[in-house]
This record gives C-alpha cells, structure tokens and sequence, in this order.
C-alpha cells in the first residue's frame, strides 16, 4: 500500500475515533460530539448550555471550536464556565 493510503486509512481512524470519544455530561452521563447541541442553534436552554460547557471541559472540544461551532463570543462562553463552575447548570438559567 502506498503512504497515501495508509495516511488515509489513519485520518478515517482518527474521525472514526474523535466521534466515538465520550465524556462526562452535565448530568453524569457519558456525551460525544454528536450528542452536542447542532452548529446554528439559537435557542441555549440551560441543558445544551451546561452540555458545551461540559465537552469542552472534558476536552471533547476545545473552547475555539466551541465558540466557532456556535458563534458565541470568548466573553459569552467564559461567562458559562463561570457561572457552571460556581453554581452549577442552576447558574446557566437565563435571568427574566
């Protein structure tokens, strides 16, 4: 097999395994990348909110892809970690 090949076959195993990682969701439970909210949401319910917070945490995603993903500024995600940290997905209710 040429290098090319073989070069590929690592890349699809890498993906393959990127999308099978897990870690520790908000609520215990193991999330992967496909558990996360999708790119493009506009509605952040404490949930999914708590959910990127957690992957990016865990190392799933970093917090660039994270803010990229879902067109949050560094201020906006920061401001979740904060607040997840301290109070946990209580911390993450929007205020009325």
């Amino acid at each position: 097999e040429s290098s090319h090949t073989n070069r590929k076959k690592m890349v699809e195993k890498m993906a393959q395994n990127a999308h099978q990682m897990s870690v520790k969701g908000p609520d215990g439970r193991p999330i992967t990348l496909e558990d996360l909210p999708k790119p493009g949401i506009t509605r952040w319910v404490t949930r999914r909110k708590a959910e990127v917070v957690a992957a990016v945490s865990g190392g799933l995603l970093s917090e660039g892809e994270a803010c990229e993903r879902y067109s949050l500024s560094e201020e906006e995600f920061e401001g979740w970690r904060a607040l997840y940290s301290k109070h946990g997905r209580k911390g993450l209710r929007e205020k009325k």
